[in-house]
Order: C-alpha cells, then structure tokens, then sequence
C-alpha cells in the first residue's frame, strides 16, 4: 500500500486523532492524516524524532543486538504510539496519536504492525 493508504488505514484505529509517517533523520513527515485543533502533527512527528533517535542512541550504546518495535508514551488522555519501520524502508517511522478514552492499545499496536507490513515507500 502507499503511504496515503497507510495513513488512511491507521485512521480507521479506534480512537485514532491524528497519525504521521516521519523521517527521523531529517525529522520530516512524509505524510500526516488528522490531528487538527487537538494536535498539531507536524510539530509532534518532529518532537517525536528525537524521541527515536534517541532511544537509537541508547541501544548503540549499551551494544544491544535488538531491535525497536514500539514506543509507548502515556498522556492522561492520549496514547502516543510511535513504532520505527524495519530497516529496509529507510529510516522512517509511523506515529499514532490515540484518545486513550476510546482505544484498545493492543489493537493499536497490532493495526500498526499490519500497516507496516503492507506499506511500500
């Protein structure tokens, strides 16, 4: 699927507010869907870069032979889950905001884990 498929279906994710597919070298969205007056996407993919790339930095550091899936960050009324694509689609990630009221997190995570799969940048 292309990247306008792929935002659209992370769309469909209940409690979905808004999702971003970013660069995290560059920091730049490549494509964002929802978000509106509760969030500015932009602004959250290019935070939310340094959140990677720091995580990035840490398991270079500790010389561990793993893999990141997902990162979860908890608000008191959203979910931020941000989880980097395999390295053989560069260095993106997809970023899903989430209305913690109105999500099932493990849904969530397995919705973005399909998408990942069926995206082709």
């Amino acid at each position: 699927m292309n990247i306008e498929t792929a935002l659209k279906e992370a769309m469909t994710v209940d409690g979905a507010i808004g999702v971003a597919l970013v660069d995290y070298e560059s920091g730049m969205s490549l494509g964002t869907l929802g978000g509106g007056q509760q969030l500015d996407l932009e602004l959250a993919a290019a935070g939310n870069t340094e959140v990677v790339r720091s995580k990035m930095r840490t398991l270079s550091s500790l010389d561990m032979n793993d893999v990141i899936e997902d990162i979860l960050i908890t608000l008191g009324r959203q979910y931020h889950l941000i989880r980097p694509l395999g390295s053989s689609k560069g260095s993106l990630f997809l970023y899903l905001a989430l209305d913690r009221s109105r999500s099932n997190l493990a849904l969530a995570r397995h919705a973005l884990k399909r998408i990942e799969n069926g995206l082709e940048v």
